[in-house]
């Protein structure tokens, strides 16, 4: 049975003698994106680890695919994930997938703009004029910040990745890889539409308690989540062979970063 809610790669529930599994299989040409099926398989394992991700089942080298146990949980609606109960449960999940073991990959969100860019010149794709103050601004964080420590992060926190079945869950670790802790947070917050109040339990609730320099640091990455997800549109769409109106959503994240970018403070 097909399962909706993916735009990259085909899903399936599988039956086999009582038991529920989920068939994953890669959409076309995926390693443009920076997938690593190896990554995301090893990312699966050291989930299911730590007791946050569906346990590995099987893994299909030569075609990439992964198979995971079905978990029997509910989405968490984005307006529950805005409430501060839900964010501190939500944290320390996080949290525990940063402090588990190293994990194969390397995640670097300044270093994916530019590499989906030159993916997309290379497939004919035209880059938006909005691409070059994004990207001006992206390196100005870049040396802001500075080197930061890596992380085991999963860099897709959408609404959609995550379950409860009592406790959180979390799928889909095909951009996972050693990263910037403060994307993953990032990443949950502007996908969850979060404002001040929720970036302040987030952050508590993360770190144990908020200063002005994680929230700077939070703010500058919640531009690099969006101008990732903008230039990943620009690049599926001209890549990528499913029903999906790529470039719509490249539109709304450009639009988003821009909106970032008024308030944005780089010091």
């Amino acid at each position: 049975m097909p399962l909706a809610g993916g735009i990259t790669n085909h899903n399936y529930k599988v039956e086999v003698h009582g038991e529920y599994f989920v068939l994953r299989m890669g959409g076309a040409q995926t390693s443009l994106l920076g997938i690593d099926r190896e990554v995301e398989h090893q990312a699966s394992l050291r989930a299911a680890e730590v007791g946050l991700g569906p346990q590995v089942a099987g893994y299909f080298e030569n075609e990439g695919w992964l198979v995971t146990r079905f978990i029997d949980g509910r989405p968490i609606p984005p307006e529950e994930m805005r409430r501060p109960e839900t964010i501190r449960r939500v944290a320390a999940a996080v949290r525990e997938f940063h402090d588990a073991a190293p994990i194969p990959g390397r995640f670097d969100a300044h270093a994916v703009v530019e590499e989906y860019r030159r993916e997309a010149e290379a497939h004919g794709v035209a880059i938006p004029d909005a691409y070059s103050p994004a990207h001006e601004i992206s390196e100005r964080i870049r040396r802001v910040r500075g080197p930061q420590p890596l992380v085991p992060s999963h860099n897709d926190l959408l609404n959609a990745n995550f379950l409860d079945d009592g406790e959180i869950r979390i799928v889909d670790w095909e951009y996972a890889g050693m990263g910037d802790r403060f994307f993953d947070l990032a990443n949950l917050s502007v996908n969850h539409e979060f404002g001040p109040a929720e970036d302040e339990v987030l952050l508590a609730s993360y770190f144990g308690e908020t200063t002005a320099v994680r929230i700077a640091a939070l703010a500058m990455m919640k531009f690099m989540s969006d101008f990732r997800e903008a230039m990943w549109g620009v690049l599926q769409s001209g890549i990528s062979e499913l029903d999906f109106d790529f470039s719509a959503y490249a539109t709304k994240h450009f639009d988003r970063l821009a909106a970032h970018a008024r308030t944005l403070r780089i010091e």
